[in-house]
């Protein structure tokens, strides 16, 4: 079974359930990688002995936006633009 995931990494977090997410592609949503796993066994009740191997391989990489792109600038109040009527 071929799954592909989104993963993000923020080391500056604030909490740290959101240092590293793991999304799917599609949906967005967290995965549930052990209902993953009892899919690809087509569990039925019972008890498994599993290994499980996970090869990674980035196929594309974006870096996150620094601070510096996420500033917005707003004029002053007092720099308000003037208006002129019109004759």
């Amino acid at each position: 079974m071929v799954k592909h995931f989104i993963l993000s990494i923020n080391p500056t977090a604030k909490h740290e359930w959101d240092r590293c997410i793991l999304r799917d592609v599609l949906s967005s949503k967290r995965p549930d990688i052990a209902k993953l796993i009892a899919e690809a066994v087509d569990a039925d009740g019972g008890n498994y002995l599993i290994s499980v191997n996970i090869d990674i391989e980035v196929l594309q990489k974006e870096k996150a936006p620094s601070a510096e792109q996420l500033q917005f600038s707003f004029p002053e109040a007092s720099q308000k633009p003037q208006l002129r009527e019109a004759a």
